[in-house]
């Protein structure tokens, strides 16, 4: 692959124009036989759609649908003003009791944070009844956007009790919410969470490099320490095509 992101022209030599395989899958399955060999290793830019397209003689349709396979498959990302990349896999999370930052830890991604906000504020209906404290009630907000490798994964709204207002901007860029916790020593046993899904704010779809109006997958959990107390509101969006939710079900 060259440094302007042009992918090399006798990888696609061989593309069958008048067989019975779509061209669109000819071309994406080349480019994942480069990205799965480090040809293409994470991070590196692909040429635009346009530009691909008249250099093979396909045209703009076919390559579009051949990037997005590889989109929805994990392997590509579009990233507003940036282009499409290579990046590590979609992180699959199991619904346990862990953070975004624990997940992308054992995974072998490393976590960034951008702290956009950490303040104190009146706790409104939906945080009191969460967190238990009376509305009006003065509670720890801390918003943030998450990434790993430096694709944005998600963007984080957590409310905290007034007890973990000595958390700091530095512990919140340098640690995962959870790690925070559990230093000072709370011991989650349990959650209420929903997961759900919707279309992108205009704020969200900047954060997220994506397209306003773009789907993000959304969970909402109210955390509970061993003794039943509320230690933490969060409502989180997604991008889907660098994260699921995995479910396990057993049938009693």
């Amino acid at each position: 692959m060259t440094n302007d992101g042009q992918l090399p022209s006798d990888l696609f030599m061989d593309l069958d124009r008048s067989g019975p395989m779509p061209l669109y899958h000819q071309v994406a399955s080349r480019i994942e036989e480069s990205i799965r060999s480090g040809a293409m290793p994470p991070g590196a830019r692909l040429e635009n759609e346009i530009a691909l397209g008249e250099r093979l003689g396909l045209s703009r349709p076919t390559i579009r649908r051949a990037i997005q396979d590889l989109v929805d498959k994990g392997l590509l990302v579009r990233r507003r003003g940036i282009g499409t990349q290579v990046v590590h896999g979609p992180v699959t999370r199991k619904v346990e009791l862990t953070s975004l930052y624990d997940d992308l830890t054992q995974g072998s991604q490393q976590p960034t944070t951008q702290l956009l906000d950490r303040s104190d504020v009146p706790a409104t209906q939906a945080v009191a009844e969460a967190l238990g404290v009376e509305v009006g009630a003065s509670v720890v907000h801390v918003l943030r956007v998450r990434f790993a490798e430096d694709v944005p994964m998600a963007v984080l709204e957590n409310y905290l009790p007034p007890e973990f207002a000595d958390i700091t901007d530095e512990d919140l860029r340098a640690h995962g919410l959870y790690q925070l916790l559990r230093s000072r020593g709370v011991t989650m046993r349990v959650a209420k969470q929903r997961i759900g899904a919707r279309a992108a704010t205009d704020d969200e779809a900047g954060l997220l490099e994506i397209e306003d109006g773009d789907p993000v997958l959304t969970m909402s959990r109210t955390a509970y320490d061993a003794s039943g107390r509320a230690v933490e509101y969060g409502v989180h969006c997604y991008r889907p095509d660098r994260y699921s939710f995995e479910v396990t079900l057993v049938d009693k």
